[in-house]
């Protein structure tokens, strides 16, 4: 039995080694996209990964080998998609070639079939809140055509390897599930952590001055409409307006700031998630008309959230006039807001879908962020606000765009019954 076990924690031990030395050059998240670069190298590492667990397989079994190698190209075919599963295949089927042997098709046809059912499962498996569970139905599946193709090409072995082979395989590949699941969720919190030390400086620095800037903008405020009352300047007649406004901007710009830095006083109350979110469409739909774009409005069920009404009034609208703003006028479009019961039992889904200009990759990254914005009047702090008064509802925002595409923003809220229990 010794000989079954250690080749096995070997080839264990190389596939959880190589994914946590790939979760430090490109941290797992389901909110970044891959790119091409990003997709090439997890697939070289799951090549890797397979190659060494095919140099230590369980040997001493007749004229057959068998190992690890293809829990790596599931799990990259899963979590990556199509390219970086097919290269990884691909690369893991030509060594294979390469070493020949009796029975090379049977080890290149078992790597093949490990791509083609990950593949055809990948749609479900990502979009499932229990991917614990649809690791199993994977693995039936896989163990299937496995299990048929040994049958037709290998003479049967004693019923203690098999038995000790798909148990390591099965608890092997359901565990690394599991730790890139927590792996993706540790680094999102990482992320959160970071966002909001940014949040917290900024804070300090906004507390710091903007009170005193305060002052000074309402004086001249005051002095300018004093002036402009009996002039008979016509200069100052023309750009009193446009001096006001700028004024008004700043002083605006400045409360935003003073909102980032103090921390936010909630009212807590049981609020109708349907009623705020029909409340608030209706007050942006005249906006959305001006600028040509149409608002459609679709609710599955009854929520209630112990929030604060006007904070989630607040970021509702800020979403939706963000996607209004993106759009073209001169084409048109639409901000499709959709609210149904989320994937975890106690929470609301809340989407936002736009057909606006869209964000690049980079923009995305920075979305949310101090002094960013891709407004050209913007100052970035709306963002920002957002994402906090979420955060402080013990919400997650998540943000999807491609240029050209549309903009998708995904609020994820607790229901008030998990504050009733």
């Amino acid at each position: 039995m010794i000989f079954l076990i250690k080749p096995l924690i070997v080839n264990i031990t190389i596939i959880f080694s190589l994914l946590f030395n790939s979760n430090m050059f490109f941290p797992f998240s389901k909110r970044k996209p891959l790119n091409f670069k990003q997709q090439t190298i997890f697939a070289l590492f799951s090549a890797f990964a397979a190659l060494l667990c095919m140099l230590y397989p369980i040997e001493t079994l007749k004229e057959t080998h068998f190992d690890l190698r293809m829990i790596p190209i599931l799990l990259v075919t899963l979590y990556c998609g199509v390219y970086p599963g097919l290269l990884s295949a691909a690369i893991v089927s030509v060594v294979r070639f390469l070493i020949g042997g009796e029975f090379l098709y049977v080890g290149i046809a078992v790597s093949i079939l490990a791509f083609i059912i990950a593949i055809t499962f990948r749609p479900v498996f990502l979009k499932s809140a229990n991917k614990g569970l649809y690791g199993l139905i994977i693995l039936v599946f896989y163990y299937s055509g496995y299990i048929f193709i040994l049958y037709n090409t290998v003479s049967f072995l004693d019923i203690s390897f098999y038995l000790v082979y798909f148990l390591a395989f099965s608890a092997t590949f359901l565990s690394l599930i599991y730790v890139v699941e927590h792996l993706i969720l540790a680094n999102q919190q990482f992320d959160e952590t970071l966002y909001l030390e940014k949040l917290s400086t900024i804070g300090q620095m906004a507390a710091a001055f903007a009170h005193e800037i305060r002052n000074p903008i309402t004086t001249v405020r005051g002095f300018i409409q004093y002036l402009n009352t009996d002039t008979k300047d016509d200069r100052l007649q023309q750009f009193a307006p446009l001096i006001l406004d700028e004024l008004d901007r700043t002083n605006k710009i400045i409360t935003n700031y003073l909102t980032v830095a103090k921390p936010t006083s909630f009212s807590l109350k049981f609020v109708d998630l349907n009623m705020v979110l029909t409340d608030s469409v209706e007050l942006l739909r005249p906006f959305g008309s001006y600028r040509n774009v149409s608002l459609e409005l679709d609710l599955e069920g009854n929520h209630f959230i112990y929030s604060d009404e006007q904070h989630l009034k607040q970021v509702i609208m800020n979403i939706i006039k963000n996607g209004i703003e993106s759009i073209d006028e001169e084409k048109g479009g639409y901000v499709k807001i959709e609210k149904k019961n989320g994937d975890t039992k106690g929470s609301a889904v809340i989407t936002f879908t736009d057909n606006g200009i869209g964000m690049s990759e980079e923009q995305l990254e920075k979305i949310g962020l101090p002094y960013y914005t891709t407004k050209s009047k913007g100052t970035g702090l709306g963002s920002m606000i957002t994402n906090r008064l979420v955060h402080e509802m013990k919400g997650k925002i998540i943000y999807d765009s491609k240029v050209e595409h549309g903009t998708r923003v995904t609020i994820i809220l607790p229901t008030a019954s998990q504050y009733r229990n």
